[in-house]
């Protein structure tokens, strides 16, 4: 089993992502941090072979934490997970030695891909590295195991609907303590409120989400949604 650190801000994502860690074989999350120096404690402990690590932590940013990892001697393998989508952060992350980049929101395929392509390259790395001499041909599937696919569209989407996009709901919907109007999700996702609304009926004709009527003073019903945990 490869054993994996979540670190992130919020707890309520840091759960949604090592939800998504325990779905994929072979992986298992030993350890949840929250800030940088709770995830260097856990990694200090040596158990840790792989961290999915968020850049926006309170104490200092997830690329210092891998920089005063490195210094330590620590080589603790990192694929960042992360709302930096610029290219300065993601090339600092690539310079630090992190083997994957994944920027938020994202889907469960797009991360089972990355953990995929890493468990291939520990597997490709224990079959030639026995020796400790590498020719090209070895040195080039080490580096070809990271590469990764796009996933496909879910099949089950509506034309018109992305799998980004019902992510985005679905983890807003996750983590809410309350059932949420259709207006109240657009302004969690950014998106507006008549897009909101169709991926919320097709979420709820799915069966993933739970439709409630909130009477008000008005008397017509406001349509509010809640997530149906599988």
């Amino acid at each position: 089993m490869i054993d994996v650190l979540v670190v992130d801000d919020d707890f309520r994502v840091a759960e949604i992502n090592a939800k998504y860690v325990g779905r994929v074989p072979g992986f298992r999350v030993t350890a949840r941090a929250h800030s940088a120096a709770q995830a260097l404690a856990a990694v200090q402990r040596g158990t840790i072979d792989l961290v999915l690590l968020d850049h926006f932590l309170p104490d200092r940013t997830g690329l210092e934490l891998v920089h005063r990892m490195r210094e330590q001697g620590h080589g603790t393998d990192v694929i960042m997970i992360t709302a930096a989508g610029d290219v300065t952060t993601a090339q600092t992350a690539m310079r630090l030695g992190a083997l994957h980049y994944l920027v938020k929101p994202f889907t469960f395929a797009a991360l089972h891909a990355r953990l995929d392509s890493y468990a291939t390259l520990r597997r490709t790395v224990d079959r030639v590295g026995g020796s400790g001499i590498a020719g090209q041909e070895q040195v080039d599937r080490m580096f070809g195991a990271l590469r990764t696919t796009p996933a496909p569209t879910s099949p089950g989407l509506p034309s018109g609907h992305s799998e980004p996009t019902t992510d985005l709901i679905c983890r807003v919907l996750h983590r809410a303590d309350h059932p949420l109007s259709a207006h109240e999700v657009a302004a969690e996702t950014g998106l507006s409120r008549s897009t909101a609304q169709r991926y919320l009926r097709h979420l709820e004709q799915a069966g993933r989400l739970r439709l409630s009527l909130k009477y008000g003073d008005t008397g017509r019903p406001e349509h509010r949604y809640a997530w149906v945990a599988p």
